[in-house]
């Protein structure tokens, strides 16, 4: 009996798994993603468990968790994770766990995203350096920037036709025709935006360099910490109180990247764009330096 009520909660765990995953990377305008599709899909409340990539060893019962009962509906079911895109670890698991599901990619001018994410790192307490520091100790900025490399290792593990890149730049410029295109690759109908919903999510403008480095950073590994113990509520309702405003956007503002230093960074990941070029046909000219503005507002972020 306890080997088939085993087989039995496997079969239905399989049914729950997410059939696709929006990968980023991060600061690809994930966030909003994630609640335009929250309406059309079954997502966990709340974006990224970390779970292909942190958490796995919690089991499929901890993952599952985190979506609302799906027994009775048809809609599909999928999960918004920038962090699984430049994780062997988060492309190992998905492979086994479910090898069948679509995979969407989102690519960003590389310097503005590198840019971005430092920012919010930096907000968060996540790391204590300067710009210029954090490109070469902190190994995710330019790691998730290896576009071309991470897109082949994905496309490797599920099939080319289970994997589909997609530029910023046209969710940016053209969000419902982006999200046209979207939908019919994840299998999720079609559907028309409001209005009210072009908006900014999460941008990083608003951030600013903590006023106490430790302070912050202590309070980003408590909320790590209730994220891991499916808390996130409590940590959204701290971040958009005055005490997460206080932390995130009362210090000294960040400074504009030069064009020196866009250059120094657009040269550490050139080989990585121009692959990306020649694996999809596509033009990323954009992209380059001269025709770039690095901190410059947008749309998504």
């Amino acid at each position: 009996m306890q080997i088939r009520a085993w087989e039995a909660f496997l079969n239905l765990s399989h049914k729950m798994l997410p059939s696709f995953f929006v990968i980023g990377p991060p600061r690809t305008g994930t966030s909003w993603l994630h609640q335009v599709l929250k309406a059309r899909a079954i997502l966990p409340d709340f974006k990224e468990t970390r779970f292909f990539d942190l958490h796995f060893g919690r089991g499929l019962d901890w993952y599952i968790r985190h979506f609302p009962s799906c027994e009775e509906s048809e809609l599909p079911t999928g999960e918004v994770a920038p962090t699984y895109f430049a994780s062997p670890e988060a492309r190992k698991h998905i492979a086994r766990t479910v090898p069948r599901a679509k995979v969407a990619c989102i690519f960003r001018n590389p310097v503005e995203r590198i840019v971005s994410l430092y920012r919010v790192k930096r907000a968060h307490g996540m790391i204590p350096w300067s710009f210029e520091e954090a490109l070469f100790r902190d190994k995710e900025l330019l790691e998730s920037s290896r576009y071309a490399t991470h897109l082949e290792a994905w496309q490797q593990l599920l099939g080319k036709d289970q994997v589909l890149p997609t530029l910023y730049d046209d969710l940016q410029e053209a969000p419902q025709a982006y999200l046209d295109v979207l939908a019919g690759f994840l299998g999720i109908q079609k559907f028309t935006v409001p209005s009210a919903a072009m908006r900014r999510v999460h941008t990083s403008e608003s951030l600013a360099q903590p006023r106490w480095h430790v302070v912050t950073h202590t309070g980003s590994r408590i909320a790590e910490w209730l994220k891991s113990r499916r808390l996130n509520g409590v940590v959204a309702g701290i971040r958009e109180s005055r005490i997460g405003e206080f932390l995130l956007a009362s210090g000294m503002p960040f400074e504009h990247v030069s064009p020196d230093l866009s250059q120094a960074v657009y040269d550490l990941i050139a080989d990585e764009i121009d692959r990306l070029e020649a694996l999809l046909g596509w033009d990323l000219s954009r992209w380059r330096p001269s025709s770039s503005a690095v901190g410059q507002s947008c749309l998504l972020a």
